[in-house]
């Protein structure tokens, strides 16, 4: 009995298999229809940059793709969890690069290592809080414009040497508590402009992190969403993914 009860599941288990490739792809077809969204092609390799708001405790040592614990536990792991069950069939290779404390300097110092060599299709970038941080702690001296001037050229050598990639940038962001204090601005809010203003010049797409937790903020207090007012909660990052995708339609 045992046995034929062993047989009966295996064989279950094999005729289950066909069926779940097609409820995945049914699913994935409906999710696109329902959205609007767009596959990614076949292979396509989409990297997460930035600091520590992509980071998020990623284990650096880990190096490969669509792992959990090399993409962290921040917004690019949600974003890959959702691609990689939605786009099943397309083998998607999906990293993150992120660096806890890093400013534009910083990801120009690796940026043939860590984002050319990968050579990928969709490149997202969040960098510029750690910029002003850095600076107001009294441990970095670089101004707006060092800012706009090195974020300028970093996408400008990328475009040249990758001139396919899909780059997205992400608004740097700050919520009104916790480490944010009255002294961050109006320098803050002038960085988050040139982020903008080099994503028109350079005719980028722009994920509006900033507008999206201003938005948020009527309903659910600062610290709900990020808690020292630079690093996301849990909602945080959830919403953060969802407005990822919902503004690359992906």
């Amino acid at each position: 009995m045992f046995q034929a009860a062993a047989a009966s599941v295996a064989a279950a288990s094999v005729l289950s298999q066909p069926k779940l490739a097609s409820a995945l792809d049914a699913t994935a077809s409906q999710a696109a229809s329902e959205t609007g969204s767009a596959t990614l092609k076949k292979n396509a390799v989409v990297l997460f940059q930035g600091d520590s708001i992509t980071d998020a405790g990623r284990d650096r040592k880990n190096q490969s793709a669509n792992s959990p614990r090399s993409l962290g536990r921040g917004y690019p792991l949600l974003i890959a969890a959702e691609l990689l069950r939605d786009q099943a069939s397309q083998n998607l290779q999906i990293y993150n690069r992120g660096i806890s404390g890093h400013k534009v300097p910083d990801l120009a110092k690796r940026w043939q290592a860590d984002c050319i060599d990968l050579k990928p299709d969709v490149l997202s970038i969040l960098v510029g809080v750690n910029d002003i941080w850095h600076k107001l702690n009294g441990r970095y001296d670089g101004t707006v414009e060092d800012y706009e001037t090195g974020y300028t050229e970093l996408i400008k050598e990328t475009q040249s040497k990758l001139p396919d990639t899909r780059i997205v940038i992400c608004e740097p962001f700050v919520l009104r508590c916790g480490a944010v204090k009255d002294n961050w601005f109006p320098e803050f809010t002038e960085r988050l402009e040139v982020a903008r203003q080099v994503a028109s010049n350079l005719s980028l797409e722009r994920v509006a992190f900033q507008d999206m937790f201003d938005e948020a903020i009527k309903i659910a207090e600062p610290s709900y969403w990020a808690g020292d007012g630079v690093h996301p909660t849990v909602a945080g990052h959830a919403l953060m993914a969802k407005t990822w995708r919902e503004t690359l339609n992906i």
